[in-house]
């Protein structure tokens, strides 16, 4: 399956709020000679951008500037007692936000810029607004690789930066899904064609002798081990939410989503890994999207939530979703579905 490509099909309609206090969105293409500075000076007036990384697309905002940060909240209807993740240019600026100890700087050095956030202790003169930490002591930092960063290092502060789409739905992995779940709430978007990775990031807490792996993503377990000599645990019970990505109820649909199917019903649509004909019943699916026909997991979470959005339609009832293994990837494949097939709020 092949995500979805090609610019969005709306015409820009303004450079901000119009008269009437509706926000008119423009989407440039993320190649254009001016694209990093239309954006930089957005987001220095205290407007939203959805910005293209490697992961998906990340609705960014300054995240020193408590009134933006607040407005991130408000476009994606999202609670604020859950962090955003601050975006760095380089393991500088990381520096000035929060206390780097030895393990830290060895996961920046091994994962930066990539698919990795790492939740420290803030640093005692941070200048991270405390809407972006959800008020916790801690911050979750990562530095993205390609135009994102190349904004951060021109706007010299870090970003705010959650997925670009309402919260608890399908994560946007292209500027069409940004602007039909935010278009007319944020300022400008930026067209880079579809995320490289398709699937946010991993997100670890080091302690003193373990990472506390907060959310499963791209890069591994095994590589965190090898790349610290430290075991991967999960999170204690009762620690509560301490990262982006942690609701029960997340990257959902409309239809109700159905998990490790082994038959498909009449009428349902089916999201297919490996070969389809396999699954009982496959032939009677309303529709099939495969992740992968060979059965490749990094090709799978690519496309997984650009497969998620092709069902996220209010006609689409019910999901059925093929068993995808549980090792290495398929860990973080897995947790987003269950996370979208859990009961809503």
């Amino acid at each position: 399956m092949t995500p979805e490509r090609g610019a969005v099909d709306v015409v820009p309609t303004g450079t901000g709020r119009t008269e009437a206090g509706s926000i008119g969105t423009i989407c440039l293409s993320a190649g254009g000679d001016d694209a990093v500075e239309r954006a930089v000076a957005c987001l220095r007036a205290g407007g939203l951008v959805g910005l293209p990384t490697e992961t998906v697309y990340g609705l960014a905002a300054d995240a020193t500037n408590g009134e933006a940060v607040a407005r991130i909240f408000e476009a994606k209807g999202r609670p604020r007692f859950n962090p955003l993740i601050c975006h760095v240019s380089d393991l500088d600026m990381a520096a000035r936000l929060a206390v780097m100890d030895d393990i830290a700087r060895g996961l920046a050095a091994r994962f930066w810029p990539g698919p990795l956030t790492i939740v420290l202790p803030q640093a005692e003169a941070t200048p991270v607004h405390p809407l972006t930490t959800g008020g916790l002591a801690t911050v979750a930092l990562r530095q993205p690789k390609g135009i994102a960063g190349d904004i951060i290092a021109r706007l010299g502060r870090p970003l705010a930066a959650p997925s670009a789409n309402p919260s608890g739905r399908v994560s946007a992995t292209s500027a069409g899904q940004v602007m039909r779940g935010l278009g007319g709430r944020i300022e400008l978007i930026l067209d880079a064609g579809p995320s490289e990775l398709g699937l946010e990031s991993t997100i670890v807490k080091p302690k003193r002798d373990r990472l506390v792996l907060l959310r499963a993503g791209l890069v591994g377990r095994d590589a965190l081990r090898d790349a610290t000599g430290l075991a991967v645990v999960g999170p204690d019970a009762g620690s509560g939410i301490e990262a982006p990505g942690q609701l029960r109820s997340h990257y959902a649909p409309h239809g109700a989503v159905r998990l490790d199917v082994e038959h498909v019903e009449l009428g349902e649509y089916l999201i297919a890994f490996g070969d389809a004909s396999s699954i009982a019943g496959a032939a009677q699916a309303a529709a099939i999207v495969n992740l992968s026909p060979s059965g490749d997991l990094r090709e799978a979470a690519a496309n997984l939530f650009a497969a998620l959005a092709r069902f996220d339609r209010p006609e689409i009832g019910r999901i059925a979703v093929a068993p995808i293994p549980r090792e290495g990837l398929g860990e973080a494949i897995n947790d987003r579905l269950c996370r979208a097939a859990a009961p809503r709020a």
